[in-house]
């Protein structure tokens, strides 16, 4: 990737200000492409969880900006909940390392138009149940590549569940026999193959990875491609009546359907107090009144948060030299943490758009790149009470499909630090010192405390050098 664009920044400011008209669109939950589930009964409704009440709730992110290595991941480490935050860690770092390993270590293109992108949904928070479904999309040539688990914890118990843990021990062949009986009959299903699956003592155990509870209690079990039916045929949804599957919960499975059906207004898991990190409270005094064609001015940029605690350090540093930044949040990022947006745009930054879940764009359709920008405008507007007017591609892949379905502007960067690849403070502010100039605009991100680290030096020599920080949008205003 490159670290700084031979055209002049004013340049490639103006060619990133061509739009489309917004496209109007739905898509599923993330925004990324599926397979063809097939439901035995109508799919119940699945309520849904607001993380910004989960006390103490930090958002693990690792992503990159690379097109050549391109992975985004996330899972959520709530407090007392040790053991789950653990499974998750597990299962997304194994990932993480073989897709490094294969498509990251020599920067061939031996892997080309792979994409590996693991994110976060939370299905229930409330009492002492907490459950998060993982969904991974692992695009090969061989199919879509997604794959959904789902994690939850026991408060009561304190300790980690698996999905077969909400089925007491004394039913789970009823429970198999009711799976077994709604999967015979749909395309896809070859009732020999799928006697001999279900024979074996350890298939619950080992292959129901994706098990939730729907609003009015009906219990949705999600079969991944190739489980329990031909791979061609996808994934395959079951969907249990409430009526029928409470019998045959454990304790903790009845009150995780109760949890769900009827939330309590907090979640408690036993943990120690954890105090909620501090917020600034700056705010700007005005608008800022910089003018670019008289003083050097460069546009800082954070991606993929906000992060906590790092995103509160950062705006702490910002406001110490009266530095204004650009932030391309993560629409989930943002619904966690509407806090720390909001904090953002009182002190005079902008806050753009970089997507619900950090999916390549250019790879959906136009329904799911609508979907993945409207839900985090939504998300924005919702912290800030403003819409962004920006948004950056993650990987900086854009094409006239992505431009044609928003309005927002693209925005990409001319000084790439490559921080996310080298967590090292004084290598990321020894490039953007020695890399970055006049009108410059610099990539870096804010869920990496390592490059939060860097941002004091970074603003310390350039101010001295008579550089002013000013937010993307200014510095296109003003050149």
């Amino acid at each position: 990737m490159r670290t700084h664009t031979p055209l002049p920044s004013l340049l490639l400011l103006g060619s990133l200000t061509l739009t489309a008209a917004c496209t109007s669109a739905t898509a599923n939950s993330s925004g990324t492409p599926t397979t063809g589930a097939r439901a035995g009964s109508s799919p119940s409704a699945v309520r849904t969880v607001d993380p910004s009440k989960i006390k103490g709730l930090r958002i693990v992110n690792d992503n990159s900006e690379q097109s050549s290595c391109p992975f985004a991941a996330s899972y959520p480490d709530v407090p007392g909940a040790q053991a789950m935050t653990a499974a998750m860690k597990k299962y997304v770092e194994g990932l993480l390392d073989g897709f490094r390993e294969s498509a990251c270590a020599d920067g061939s293109d031996s892997t080309a138009g792979r994409e590996l992108n693991i994110s976060h949904q939370f299905l229930v928070a409330s009492g002492d149940v907490l459950g998060v479904r993982l969904t991974t999309q692992d695009q090969t040539s061989a199919s879509d590549g997604r794959s959904t688990r789902t994690y939850w914890y026991d408060g009561k118990a304190g300790a980690y569940r698996t999905p077969l843990g909400l089925i007491a021990d004394g039913s789970r062949d009823a429970f198999a026999d009711a799976l077994k009986a709604e999967l015979k009959g749909r395309e896809g299903v070859d009732e020999a193959d799928l006697n001999a699956t279900f024979s074996d003592p350890g298939f619950l155990a080992s292959s129901l990875g994706d098990v939730s509870f729907a609003a009015d209690g009906a219990l949705r079990v999600e079969f991944g491609r190739g489980v329990v039916g031909a791979v061609a045929a996808g994934s395959y949804l079951v969907t249990v009546p409430a009526a029928t599957v409470t019998p045959w919960l454990s304790a903790f499975g009845k009150r995780a359907q109760q949890q769900t059906m009827a939330p309590s207004t907090s979640l408690d898991l036993g943990a120690a107090s954890t105090p909620t990190p501090a917020v600034l409270t700056h705010t700007a005094s005005g608008d800022d009144d910089t003018d670019c064609k008289k003083v050097k001015c460069m546009a800082l940029t954070f991606d993929d948060g906000p992060a906590a605690p790092e995103t509160a350090t950062l705006l702490t540093y910002l406001a110490q030299y009266n530095a204004r930044a650009t932030f391309f949040t993560v629409g989930q990022n943002v619904a966690a943490h509407p806090e720390l947006v909001r904090a953002e745009a009182r002190a005079g930054h902008e806050v753009g758009n970089h997507s619900w879940n950090h999916p390549d764009l250019t790879k959906l359709t136009p329904e799911q790149i609508a979907s993945q920008l409207d839900r985090t405008s939504a998300a924005i507007k919702a912290a800030t009470g403003k819409a962004p007017t920006l948004f950056r591609p993650p990987y900086g892949a854009v094409n006239s499909t992505v431009r044609a379905a928003t309005s927002m502007s693209p925005v990409l960067w001319t000084v790439d630090t490559e921080d996310w690849k080298y967590p090292d403070a004084t290598k990321v502010a020894q490039t953007v010192i020695t890399k970055a100039g006049r009108n410059d605009v610099v990539l870096m991100h804010d869920i990496h405390p390592t490059s939060v680290a860097a941002v004091p030096e970074i603003l310390r020599t350039l101010t001295a050098r008579g550089y002013h920080f000013v937010t993307v949008s200014h510095l296109r205003a003003t050149l």
